[in-house]
């Protein structure tokens, strides 16, 4: 009796198709509202908020700022409901004034634009500096040692002249003169806040945010008032007068606090990370949570630091409410911010003024 023939098995077939069959199959559905990926089309010409347009579309970065600029264009629109108008809370790192940045920041406060304003001690003085003499381009790559031999102070690719500092010390310490007395002869109690509006107010320029803020009546935190050339001037000051200049922090965090908790709605749009991105974010606690928020620095959270967190981990502080519209930009502000505030707060003023000069 014959043994039944049979075929041996194509290994090589079967692994192949099983191959196939991981590379190779159908997905799901894609939803019919699923928004499909494209960039501009720049064979035919585009103007600017065209091209912003198409920033919704193209992906990664692109897309968050299209939506930052969706998210700042409902708080600029909410902040003019009379019956439920949103605070809005600006904070920005000290580079930012250092940069050309300050320009986009002063026609925010020059126009009243935002009601409140958080920064550092670098963010404050180098406004007034800059009011005293020119911060200049430089490069990143200019070697630290020549420049301290030349007095010349770098901030990544600027450069500030030691001799503005100078000029800063001479225009300041006679204020804290003043200051001084006013705290002894007339019981003035000084806040940050309220030492940044009196030099606001003394520096009379136009150029600067605070004067604008100053005219404008935009408070303005800085709770590490110290941390810079100005806690440098207070502290030489301390020994030359017989008195010493003291500022109230508490007041200012009441201040601040109480502005979260009585806003009727709240948004943040925060640049960079450090003191007054976690400032602004704390007081929004007070009221559990902003309803808005635009992050746009460059920091990664993957150390823990509040710099770099998302809003998400914001969201289980309670400091941005849950449902709350927000979103990060993961951009150095000074490439993005100026778009942003040109798509949404400038645009609204161009056409305001458009229509002004068309009735007249």
């Amino acid at each position: 009796m014959s043994a039944e023939h049979t075929t041996p098995p194509n290994n090589g077939e079967s692994s192949t198709a099983a191959a196939h069959a991981s590379v190779i199959f159908p997905s799901e559905s894609i939803p019919a509202d699923a928004v499909h990926i494209t960039g501009p089309d720049l064979s035919k010409p585009v103007d600017l908020a065209g091209l912003m347009d198409s920033y919704a579309t193209i992906g990664f970065q692109a897309t968050g700022l299209s939506q930052a600029i969706h998210v700042v264009e409902e708080m600029r629109k909410l902040r003019e409901n009379s019956d439920e108008p949103l605070t809005l809370f600006l904070g920005y790192t000290s580079n930012l004034i250092s940069s050309g940045l300050r320009e986009i920041l002063k026609f925010l406060a020059k126009e009243k634009l935002v009601d409140c304003i958080v920064t550092t001690a670098g963010g404050i003085e180098e406004d007034f500096i800059k009011c005293l003499g020119q911060t200049i381009l430089g490069d990143f790559a200019m070697d630290g040692a020549g420049l301290r031999k030349r007095g010349l102070n770098r901030i990544g690719n600027l450069l500030v002249p030691n001799s503005n500092y100078c000029a800063f010390e001479d225009w300041v310490v006679p204020l804290l003169d003043t200051m001084v007395a006013e705290q002894e002869e007339q019981g003035t109690v000084w806040s940050p806040s309220k030492v940044i509006a009196r030099l606001g107010k003394e520096i009379d320029n136009e150029d600067s945010v605070y004067y604008w803020c100053y005219k404008n009546d935009i408070p303005v935190f800085c709770p590490a008032i110290t941390d810079g050339s100005l806690g440098d001037m207070i502290y030489f000051h301390t020994y030359k007068t017989e008195f010493q200049l003291k500022i109230d922090i508490v007041s200012d965090i009441r201040r601040l606090n109480d502005m979260s908790v009585k806003a009727k709605k709240a948004g943040m749009i925060i640049l960079g990370g450090g003191v007054c991105k976690h400032q602004i974010a704390n007081a929004m606690l007070f009221r559990n949570g902003a309803d808005y928020a635009v992050y746009i620095n460059t920091g990664q959270e993957y150390d823990g630091s509040d710099s770099g967190a998302r809003p998400d981990e914001a969201v289980s502080w309670g400091k941005i409410r849950a449902g709350a519209k927000s979103v990060k930009v993961y951009a150095d502000a000074t490439l993005v911010f100026p778009l942003v505030v040109a798509a949404t707060f400038a645009k609204a003023h161009w056409a305001k003024q458009a229509a002004t000069e068309g009735s007249s």
